[in-house]
C-alpha cells in the first residue's frame, strides 16, 4: 500500500466525506450494567434524532461497540456511518470482531499502526470496508502517514482548536491530497467547565461574546473552516450531553466573528 510520495494523487476533492457532526463512543462503555446499557442506548437515540449521522467507537471504549450497535440496530442502515479503530496484531479479524460486536459492517477503520494499512487496504479493495483511516494524537505522525499512504481520512484527537492550532501543516497537506479530517477532543462545553480557562481563552471569549456567541459554540465551529475538515467528533455520556453540543453545532455564528481584527490576531 504505501507509496512513493511523487506517486500519489494531489487534489483539493476529498476522496471520502463522512458526516459533518459525530458522536464519540468513548464514553459510552464506561458505565457498567444494565443501567450503563439503557443510558448508552439513550445516547445514541439522542444523538440519531439530533440529525447525527456519524457514530465512532473502537474495541478499547469498553462495551461501546455492542452497545452503539444495539441502538443502531434499529436504524436504516443507509443512513449512517460507522468507524471503529483496529486493535492487536491481525487488522481483518480485529474488523470482523467489532463487526460482530455492532451486528453491523463497518464502513470506516482508522488504525494507529501503520503496518495495519495493507491489510485494511485488502479490505477496502473487497469492498469489506469503504475507507482507510489513520488516528494519532500526534498531528506530525498523521502528516507522514498522508505523505507515504493512501489513506481516505485522518482522525486528530487534539492540536486543532481555538487554543491549540500546531497541526495546520497536516490539514494543508490533508486539502491538497484529498484525504479528509475528522477532529476529535474540541472544546466542548464540558471540557472547558473541567479546566481552568488560561489568559488566550479568556480573551476569545470575550471577543466572542461581543458577538452574542458563547466559547462553546465557536469552538465547535472553528475546525471546520479549515476545508479539510469534514467532521467533528463529540464525546457524550447521557442523551443531555448530546442534544446541548447538537444544538450548539446549529446555531449560527456570526462570519463577521471571525473577521474580527482582535480575533484574528489572537488565533495568528
Amino acid at each position: 500500500m504505501a507509496a512513493p510520495t511523487h506517486a500519489l494523487a494531489r487534489t483539493s476533492t476529498v476522496r471520502f466525506r463522512p458526516p459533518r457532526f459525530g458522536l464519540s463512543g468513548s464514553q459510552l462503555g464506561e458505565s457498567p450494567g444494565p443501567d450503563g446499557d439503557a443510558v448508552a442506548v439513550a445516547t445514541v437515540d439522542a444523538a440519531y434524532q439530533a440529525g447525527i449521522r456519524f457514530f465512532d467507537t473502537s474495541p478499547a471504549y469498553g462495551d461501546s461497540e455492542r452497545r452503539l450497535g444495539t441502538a443502531l440496530q434499529r436504524r436504516p442502515r443507509g443512513e449512517f456511518l460507522v468507524s471503529t479503530k483496529v486493535v492487536g496484531d491481525d487488522p481483518a479479524a480485529s474488523v470482523r470482531a467489532s463487526a460482530d460486536r455492532l451486528g453491523l459492517g463497518v464502513d470506516l477503520v482508522f488504525a494507529a499502526d501503520e503496518t495495519a494499512y495493507p491489510a485494511l487496504d485488502e479490505l477496502r479493495r473487497d469492498g469489506v470496508i469503504k475507507a482507510v483511516g489513520a488516528v494519532s494524537e500526534d498531528w506530525l505522525a498523521l502528516d507522514r502517514r498522508v505523505r507515504d499512504f493512501e489513506l481516505d481520512c485522518v482522525l486528530l484527537t487534539g492540536q486543532y482548536s481555538l487554543l491549540d492550532r500546531s497541526a495546520r501543516p497536516l490539514l494543508d497537506r490533508c486539502s491538497a491530497r484529498g484525504v479528509s479530517v475528522v477532529v476529535s477532543h474540541l472544546l466542548t462545553p464540558q471540557a472547558l467547565q473541567a479546566e481552568k480557562l488560561g489568559i488566550l481563552a479568556r480573551r476569545i471569549s470575550a471577543v466572542c461574546e461581543r458577538y452574542g456567541v458563547s466559547l462553546p459554540q465557536a469552538a465547535l465551529a472553528f475546525p471546520s473552516r479549515h476545508a479539510a475538515v469534514t467532521s467533528m467528533l463529540i464525546a457524550a455520556s447521557t442523551p443531555a450531553e448530546i442534544r446541548a453540543d447538537a444544538a450548539l453545532v446549529r446555531r449560527p455564528v456570526p462570519e463577521k466573528l471571525w473577521r474580527d481584527p482582535e480575533l484574528l490576531g489572537l488565533l495568528s
